[in-house]
């Protein structure tokens, strides 16, 4: 602790001491690692606090709030330094948030999760997104649909698993169910029966490539060693849809597919049946926008997406990502330039991002 013997030397001990340099930075990084007390205003804050800034000669540091209150300061009532920093106390609001979306039978209002957790529905609805990555009707939706694919595996009618999920009536689960399954519910619950998926394995620079299609458009890209694997993969998946082998339309699909690896430069406007997540959707969209040849941070697609602190969920994003090259998650690195991980392999990762620049 730097101790105060005058007014003069006070200023001088006290601007030498790097944490002098977290205080006027307000560097939220140090918050936690000690706070500070002003002897003219009685009160203690922690780094980042946004009031105004301290003489030095009046300043004192202190290794925690306990030892601040001890020395006779009360906390600030402005970054309330004896409470958990910010990001903490907000991932705590939201984590309880999502256990009450979680555990009610049916979606609850902006409003009741915004007094549940003590907050304004506006203020609420801001740190929801920012800590989580989606809003809180986007996260509902998510459960729900999970619901609904656990319930139509489990129940046993889909009344039963519509009415389970937390839907008051069919017409507003059936006006979603296209967007939740891709398919009517109960080809869903009988495996993807009577849902026919064109698929085939090519071969490529980088391995073997699956390529499969909807009625709408293409529904996976896998990239891997083994065809069989692959093959395996996608089949237990939909496990009784009717899966047909490749034929001479679809062999020219699957070479458009394969020169996006080739000769990613060229582009390709291949129709794409894409389903996920609302938080998914907006990452994907996000790097379908990357030119090839050019590479942004999990950090930046973040920031873009409008979600800066969902940095993470920006990278499960790309992991979760079903079509490889057509949605291009390989052109996605750390800040420091760092490749990271890869669904299909790092070295896949730094061929196709190599490939591209030389391109």
């Amino acid at each position: 602790m730097t101790t105060l013997t005058n007014p003069g030397n006070a200023a001088i001990v006290v601007t030498g001491d790097a944490r002098w340099a977290s205080v006027v930075n307000r560097d939220a990084q140090a918050d936690g690692s000690f706070v500070y007390s002003v002897r003219t205003t009685g009160v203690y804050c922690r780094p980042s606090c946004a009031a105004r800034l301290a003489r030095p000669e009046n300043v004192r540091f202190h290794a925690s709030p306990a030892e601040a209150e001890s020395a006779g300061f009360r906390p600030c009532k402005r970054c309330r330094p004896d409470l958990p920093p910010p990001a903490q106390r907000n991932a705590a609001l939201v984590a309880r948030a999502c256990r009450l979306i979680d555990e009610a039978e049916e979606e609850p209002s902006l409003d009741d999760l915004a007094q549940a957790v003590g907050l304004s529905p506006f203020h609420f609805h801001r740190v929801f997104k920012k800590v989580a990555g989606l809003t809180p009707k986007a996260y509902a939706a998510a459960k729900r649909t999970q619901r609904v694919r656990d319930g139509l595996a489990a129940s046993r009618t889909v009344t039963e698993a519509i009415y389970d999920a937390g839907f008051n009536g069919s017409g507003r689960f059936y006006a979603k169910t296209d967007a939740m399954l891709g398919m009517t519910p109960r080809t869903y619950r009988a495996g993807g029966a009577d849902t026919r998926i064109r698929f085939a394995v090519g071969a490529c620079s980088l391995g073997a490539v699956l390529v499969a299609m909807t009625g709408k458009g293409l529904c996976s890209i896998l990239l891997g060693d083994d065809p069989e694997a692959l093959v395996r993969d996608f089949q237990d998946r939909f496990a009784k849809a009717e899966l047909v082998g490749d034929d001479t339309d679809f062999a020219s699909l699957v070479a458009q597919v394969v020169g996006l690896v080739e000769a990613p430069g060229e582009g390709a406007d291949l129709p794409l049946d894409i389903r996920g997540t609302a938080f998914q959707q907006r990452v994907w969209q996000a790097l379908r926008a990357i030119p090839a040849g050019e590479t942004t941070s999990y950090a930046e697609i973040a920031r873009r997406i409008g979600s800066p602190g969902a940095v993470r969920a920006v990278a499960s994003a790309c992991a979760a990502n079903p079509l490889a090259v057509a949605i291009p998650c390989h052109r996605v690195v750390r800040t420091d330039g760092g490749l990271a991980g890869y669904r299909w392999g790092i070295e896949r990762k730094r061929a196709l991002i190599e490939r591209e620049a030389a391109a």
